[in-house]
């Protein structure tokens, strides 16, 4: 059940060589989640050993074609590979339009439901919840809508101290409720700390992924704490004015985010293709959030277990 994210594409709108457009491949609480799909998603993840069918949701950032240009494809290798599950899309407006579109017209008549769900503007809510993991979207600063995302965990019950709980011959109808975290009076008078019957709660983990976006200190109310951070950084400082113009972030930009959000780590990505390596962009970075690295393609990043 590790939580682990494995970059399928760390470049920006001009591909390269060595790095395809923005897309990720998150694994959570065995939920595979793909967030934002580049061209060339779908020949990663066969590269990386990643399983297409195993995909049950997917998040698109924003309507700019190096984030979502791979997803018609990507859904035709499903049909061809035999996909009859169910998928759910998530992603601004307009989206479900294009991709229907673009079905009808390439003759493509998939043999599994998708369900799009629609992102408003601005919009700030959690867009999907289970018993195990939560997702969240806000509001990145772009030239178009554009959407961030965070994947936490959820509390579970507490694990038992099975040999204590056997020691004292804890009662069926007890046990649930000492799981849950309360202390329970039995009709004996008995009285039972669950501190006493179980072990401390696992560590909560969470991925705060914000594509596209200016700087913007808005964000970090909703990314405070993240165990890891992924922030566009497509600029050094030097262009700092280009930046600005095209609404995308500095590696420094990146770092302020990380440092004033409290985040464990800060994963760099969406590189111009006008540097030949990201080396001083991390050390750019560094100067300010020393936990810091640069995305490539083929890296995983565990988050947690």
């Amino acid at each position: 059940m590790i939580f682990s994210v494995t970059i399928l594409g760390s470049g920006s709108a001009v591909p390269t060589p060595s790095r395809f457009p923005t897309a990720q491949f998150v694994s959570c609480k065995n939920r595979s989640i793909l967030i934002d799909c580049g061209e060339g998603a779908q020949f990663q993840m066969r590269k990386y050993g990643l399983k297409i069918q195993s995909l049950q949701l997917i998040l698109i950032s924003h309507l700019h074609g190096d984030h979502f240009f791979g997803l018609v494809g990507l859904l035709s290798t499903m049909h061809l590979l035999g996909r009859n599950n169910g998928l759910t899309i998530i992603g601004p407006k307009g989206l479900e339009e294009i991709i229907r579109s673009q079905l009808e017209i390439g003759y493509s008549k998939l043999d599994f439901e998708i369900e799009f769900k629609q992102l408003e503007k601005g919009d700030i809510s959690c867009v999907y919840e289970d018993k195990l993991i939560e997702i969240q979207t806000f509001p990145l600063n772009h030239k178009v809508p554009t959407h961030g995302y965070l994947i936490k965990e959820k509390a579970t019950e507490l694990n038992l101290k099975k040999q204590k709980v056997i020691d004292f011959k804890i009662p069926l109808s007890v046990i649930h409720q000492l799981k849950s975290g309360k202390d329970v009076l039995d009709d004996n008078g008995t009285n039972w700390k669950f501190k006493e019957f179980t072990l401390p709660p696992k560590k909560l983990h969470s991925y705060a992924f914000c594509s596209d976006t200016k700087f913007d200190e808005r964000i970090i109310e909703h990314i405070t704490g993240a165990t890891v951070l992924y922030h566009e950084a497509t600029f050094l400082e030097k262009d700092k004015m280009l930046a600005k113009k095209t609404y995308h972030s500095t590696a420094s930009d990146a770092a302020t985010i990380a440092l004033k959000s409290n985040v464990q780590k800060l994963i760099m990505g969406h590189i111009s293709a006008r540097y030949s390596n990201e080396l001083e962009h991390v050390k750019e970075a560094k100067h300010i959030f020393d936990n810091t690295t640069f995305a490539y393609d083929g890296m995983t990043i565990e988050i947690g277990e």
